[in-house]
């Protein structure tokens, strides 16, 4: 089992400090998370899959970002996140396709995101004509030999399902996140994984809490301070047959994130031991 990190990227110039980072602190693997579709270019793929091949860093997915508003809570949020909202839909199809070009230029064929609220139910207005455009980002994904993986969080798990269904692709997937599930208040995670378990191919560890506040998030904590059972959410990836990588997510920023990754690292293995034994 292969355990990483999160490494956002944000400008070109931090590249080399980020690979320094990396392999001061162990890790030889990560997801690339980028909101900057202005870096997205052949250049910059050169020079980041240069400095990859050198280090021996393995990338297991880019998270690819879009461009316009994005407010994380439960007032604001379904009208401004991910592929929901009609108003900035083209422009993030479009995001979500160069992403997937910036990714194949590195040879990573698993691209994640945040699809948004999606609706409840196929007959709301907008469950249709938001599929239609995951199935074009899909399209695109397939022609380049990708897989376009939904970040679960702002939807319940069957609601994931019967988008999956009525899109009717074969190279769609889910980046498991054990907090969001939680945060958003969708669902526990050991039982999302009921439903979502056989389509995991990438798994983001991090803890937390239901919401509180019936506006606001639950949000991240500490890991081993949240709600999430490590142990067993890792033995039900294992009863799946999942074999995939594990990536420690902070969403903190300096030199406490480091802290607390390595802190993640020395919770997570001994568990990832036991059920997987490596």
């Amino acid at each position: 089992m292969k355990l990483g990190i999160c490494i956002v990227l944000n400008m070109v110039d931090e590249l080399a400090d980020k690979v320094d980072m990396m392999l001061r602190e162990g890790w030889d693997n990560c997801q690339i998370i980028s909101w900057k579709p202005q870096l997205w270019t052949e250049e910059n793929a050169k020079t980041l899959k240069a400095l990859l091949e050198k280090s021996g860093i393995t990338v297991s997915a880019f998270w690819c970002g879009w461009e316009g508003p994005r407010v994380w809570n439960f007032d604001d949020g379904p009208k401004t996140l991910g592929l929901v909202p009609e108003e900035f839909r083209e422009m993030r199809v479009q995001n979500l396709c160069d992403g997937a070009d910036f990714a194949k230029l590195l040879g990573v064929k698993h691209i994640a995101t945040h699809m948004g609220f999606i609706p409840e139910t196929a007959c709301d207005p907008l469950f249709h004509p938001f599929c239609d455009a995951v199935r074009r980002v899909a399209e695109h994904l397939k022609a380049n030999g990708q897989y376009l993986l939904f970040e679960t969080g702002q939807e319940t798990p069957i609601t994931m399902m019967r988008c999956f269904e009525t899109v009717g692709m074969d190279n769609l997937g889910v980046n498991f996140d054990t907090c969001n599930l939680l945060s958003y208040g969708k669902a526990n995670p050991l039982d999302a994984l009921s439903i979502l378990g056989p389509h995991v191919m990438g798994v983001h560890v991090k803890d937390g809490k239901y919401p509180s506040d019936p506006h606001k998030t639950g949000g991240e904590v500490l890991m081993g301070t949240g709600l999430v059972d490590f142990d067993k959410i890792f033995e039900k990836l294992h009863s799946f047959g999942y074999e995939g990588y594990l990536t420690i997510e902070r969403e903190i920023v300096g030199e406490q994130q480091i802290i607390d990754i390595r802190n993640a690292r020395d919770f997570l293995l001994p568990k990832i031991e036991r059920v997987w034994g490596n």
